[in-house]
């Protein structure tokens, strides 16, 4: 219950409606990064020509997720899409997974030569409704070997005319390096379109903060310039780390009652969190955590001292 009531308090403190910087990808909170915006041009345009196989790639944090929601949400009306988030899978997982989110709903006595005949059948069905199947597959680089062999089996389903499945892959840096080796050659030739998500400059990261805190209802400037700098700096971009570093930021404002994030701020968030830049300090991880619960202590003392 006080973590509830502390959260009510922090966003009352601020005036925020919402939380602007939480790491789950919320496409109400996206934001049009010039990478982004590009990114999904080339996804619409790749399938809306009928290109078998589309890649993007980008670091861990860099957005992908987002981006395949907000291409899933926006999906133009006579596309049926298809989704795997987790493709771990073996060939005949896959297979079937793809067959459920078709909506085919089969005994388990088929067996797998039926169950790919029967999703052939359903492709061609969706063709002569006008249908484009797109089959979307997040984390893509944790796909096993045989099972992006069978993917790429599965494009093989064509008219005359057209292509029956689009595969839209996104992955991390290391989906390229597999598909670059010898044996994923034929796959590699098949990707027609591809992109790679960099991080976001200095500038980006300035609109990315103010762009979320505007839609969590607040306008004016919750992050000193000093602020926001050194988020550039520690999270060398990447939005994930953005949102993890101005979330602890706001906290240990709010934890000393002030209204704005300001650079002091900023270097404890960043020595309290994994993966960031950091430059020398006499800080230790421990004494940050031990920092961060004080503020919020101090801070539940002072809500309920205001109830008293």
């Amino acid at each position: 219950m006080v973590s509830k009531e502390l959260t009510m308090l922090y966003l009352h403190h601020f005036g925020l409606q919402q939380a602007p910087f939480g790491l789950t990808p919320n496409t109400a909170f996206y934001v049009d990064l010039p990478q982004h915006h590009e990114a999904l041009e080339v996804l619409n345009t790749a399938l809306n020509v009928g290109e078998g196989f589309i890649k993007v790639t980008g670091e861990v944090g860099t957005g992908k997720t987002m981006l395949c929601r907000k291409l899933i949400n926006e999906a133009a009306a006579d596309w049926v899409i298809a989704y795997i988030p987790d493709p771990s899978l073996s060939p005949v997982e896959l297979r079937w997974a793809f067959a459920t989110e078709l909506g085919l709903q089969q005994a388990g006595t088929i067996d797998n030569q039926q169950l790919v005949q029967l999703l052939q059948h359903r492709l061609v069905a969706l063709a002569a409704e006008g249908k484009r199947v797109v089959l979307i597959i997040d984390e893509a680089q944790a796909l096993p070997d045989d099972t992006l062999e069978a993917l790429r089996l599965l494009t093989n389903f064509e008219t005359e005319q057209r292509k029956l499945l689009q595969v839209v892959l996104f992955g991390q840096p290391e989906l390229d390096k597999r598909l670059g080796s010898y044996k994923f050659r034929q796959l590699r030739q098949r990707v027609s379109f591809s992109y790679f998500l960099r991080g976001m400059s200095f500038y980006e990261v300035q609109a990315y903060v103010q762009a979320r805190v505007d839609i969590a209802g607040v306008r004016q400037p919750l992050f000193s310039p000093g602020a926001l700098k050194a988020i550039w700096k520690y999270s060398r971009g990447i939005p994930r780390l953005v949102n993890v570093l101005s979330h602890k930021g706001l906290m240990l404002a709010f934890g000393e009652n002030k209204l704005q994030v300001d650079t002091r701020h900023l270097s404890y968030a960043a020595k309290d969190t994994e993966d960031v830049l950091t430059y020398g300090s006499g800080l230790s991880l421990l004494g940050v955590g031990l920092l961060v619960s004080l503020l919020m202590v101090v801070a539940a003392a002072w809500y309920f001292r205001e109830l008293w």
